[in-house]
């Protein structure tokens, strides 16, 4: 289950409890739906294989299929139509959605037409959430998930192969630096200006295990409202399967949320 902050206001819970992404009552009255509109990537992590969707950020809408923000604003509009309790409308993928910043704006611009009451969510690596914190707010969007694997270099660079920032492409060191100092100062920013932001964690045995309640403790001192640990699956052909790399085994998960 997902470790939530002691520190939500009252608004900020009943905002939750309606809503299906971070809520399990919620989906019994309310229906959500994500749209896949940002097909490129701006971080190689090792436990993904861009030739396939990415198992470990599972999520609706992280699918093969790419629409433009035109087949998606129809797409939204013949669901709203038939859907009554469609009550959020997220972009979570394939790739990044603010490496495709353009597309991702552009659907939510059209979607908040169609339907201006729906609950807007993004989902992100964070590498260049800091750039983008004014056109979330312009848009009203109030939920944003990050991925947050490690907050300690020396652990994030077994888990980062590059990043690419601004057309420039970096390897060594600084694919960890680089993504965590911009997850966290988004993360911060976001929290600062009230918006919902949910922290996901992918669980690496032997590579972040250890270091995951350190990433829940900094998250929420940042303003997290919720840290969410899943088990690490291997992508067919990633770098962690040529490594030989093994999945959590079953009560690890248990035992690690025991104590975040």
């Amino acid at each position: 289950m997902p470790q939530t902050s002691s520190r939500l206001s009252i608004e900020a819970e009943e905002e939750l409890s309606r809503h299906p992404c971070y809520s399990e009552e919620a989906h019994r009255f309310f229906a959500r739906m994500h749209i896949p509109v940002a097909p490129a990537c701006n971080i190689q992590c090792n436990y993904c294989n861009r030739k396939f969707d990415c198992v470990n950020e599972s999520r609706p809408g992280v699918v093969s299929e790419v629409l433009t923000p035109e087949q998606a604003e129809r797409k939204v509009k013949g669901v709203a139509a038939q859907l009554m309790q469609l009550s959020v409308v997220g972009i979570a993928g394939p790739g990044d959605p603010l490496a495709n910043p353009e597309r991702t704006f552009d659907t939510f611009e059209r979607v908040k037409r169609q339907i201006p009451d729906v609950t807007l969510c993004l989902s992100t690596n964070g590498l260049t959430l800091y750039r983008h914190v004014d056109a979330i707010l312009a848009l009203g969007i109030r939920h944003v998930t990050i991925t947050i694997n490690a907050i300690d270099p020396n652990v994030g660079r077994e888990i980062y192969r590059w990043v690419v920032d601004e057309g420039v492409r970096y390897e060594g060191q600084e694919p960890a630096e680089r993504p965590i100092s911009r997850q966290l100062q988004g993360l911060e920013l976001l929290a600062q200006q009230g918006i919902l932001v949910k922290v996901n964690s992918v669980m690496i045995p032997g590579v972040n295990d250890h270091h995951l309640p350190e990433v829940s403790r900094t998250v929420k001192a940042l303003g997290a409202t919720l840290h969410n640990v899943t088990p690490l699956i291997i992508a067919p052909g990633s770098q962690y399967e040529r490594d030989g790399r093994k999945a959590p085994r079953p009560r690890a998960l248990p035992n690690l949320q025991e104590v975040l």
